[in-house]
C-alpha cells in the first residue's frame, strides 16, 4: 500500500523518546480483540516467528497467541535470546525451517519482528522451496553499512551483546548485501514513519516487483509485535492462498479506517 519513506538519516530523536508508545500499544489489544477474531482464518500452514535483537521468544507471546488462534501452526525460533546477525543463528534457523517444511508437508511463513526479519529474509533467499511468504516488521532491511543509522544506545548494546565492532561487522557480510534485494518468494516489509529505532527508508525494499510490498503502519517499533493493526495485518497477508498472492489493498470498513490512520499528520 506504500512505494516507501521518502525521509533519509537517522530516526527522530523524538519518535526514540517515544518508544514507550509500545506499553500504550500492548494495552490495546484486549480492546481491540473483538475486531481482530472477525479477520480471515488461516488454513493450517506453519508459521515461524522470529525475535528482534536482543530479546527471546517470550516477546513473541501476543503475536503467537493470536495466530494461533487465526488457526496456524505456529512455532517461534526457540534459540534463546537473538544475538546479532550471526552464522549460527543463520545455519540453525535454516535446518528448523527445512524440517517445520518436512513435517507439515507445506510450505512455512517466516515473520520477523526487527532484526528477526532480516534472518526471515535471509531464509528466503537460502530455502525458497521451503517458504511460502516472508514478512518483516521495522526490520533493518537497507541499513548502511558504512554508517548505521541506528540510535547510539542501540549500536552500544549491538557492540555489548554481539560483536565488538557493532552493527557494521555483520551488516558488512556479504549476505546482508542480499537482504537488498526481494526474495524469490511473496515478500512484505511492514514499518512505521515513527519508528524510533530503525529508520523507516532502512525498514523497506525499494522495489517495483509483483510480489513484494511495503506496508506502513501508525505506531512505534518497539510495539509493532503487539500493534492491533499489525496484527490485522498479518493475519489479512497469511491467509492468502498458496500461490495467489496479491499486493494489500485495504477494504472496507477496517480498510477505510487504517487509510485515514496513515493519513493522520506526524509530528517532525
Amino acid at each position: 500500500m506504500s512505494a516507501g519513506p521518502v525521509r533519509q538519516g537517522p530516526p527522530s530523536r523524538l519518535y526514540t523518546l517515544l518508544e514507550w508508545r509500545a506499553l500504550l500499544e500492548f494495552g490495546s489489544l484486549p480492546l481491540s480483540w473483538p475486531i481482530l477474531s472477525t479477520a480471515p482464518a488461516g488454513d493450517g500452514h506453519p508459521v515461524l516467528l522470529l525475535p528482534g535483537f536482543a530479546v527471546g521468544d517470550a516477546t513473541l507471546g501476543p503475536l503467537a497467541l493470536y495466530l494461533r488462534s487465526r488457526g496456524y501452526q505456529v512455532e517461534t525460533w526457540g534459540l534463546g535470546r537473538n544475538r546479532g546477525f550471526q552464522r549460527k543463528f543463520v545455519a540453525a534457523l535454516e535446518q528448523k525451517v527445512r524440517h517445520m517444511h518436512h513435517r507439515a508437508g507445506r510450505k512455512v511463513s517466516v515473520v520477523g519482528w526487527s532484526l528477526g526479519g532480516v534472518f526471515a529474509f535471509d531464509i528466503a533467499h537460502r530455502a525458497p522451496e521451503c517458504v511460502r511468504t516472508v514478512i518483516s516488521l521495522g526490520s533493518p532491511m537497507q541499513m548502511n553499512p558504512v554508517e548505521v543509522e541506528a540510535p547510539t544506545t542501540v549500536k552500544v548494546l549491538y557492540r555489548w551483546i554481539a560483536h565488538p565492532l557493532g552493527p557494521i561487522a555483520h551488516l558488512a557480510q556479504a549476505r546482508a548485501k542480499l537482504l537488498k534485494a526481494p526474495p524469490p518468494v511473496p515478500s512484505t516489509c511492514i514499518y512505521t514513519e515513527t519508528d524510533g529505532v530503525v529508520p523507516p527508508h532502512a525498514a523497506v525494499i525499494p522495489a517495483d516487483v509483483p510480489r513484494h510490498e511495503n506496508i506502513a503502519v501508525p505506531g512505534s517499533h518497539c510495539g509493532l509485535g503487539v500493534n492491533p493493526v499489525v496484527l490485522w495485518l498479518l493475519a489479512d497477508r497469511l491467509s492468502q492462498p498458496e500461490g495467489r498472492w496479491r499486493k494489500f489493498v485495504p477494504h472496507g470498513r477496517l480498510g477505510k479506517l487504517y487509510e485515514r490512520m496513515i493519513a493522520l499528520p506526524k509530528p517532525a
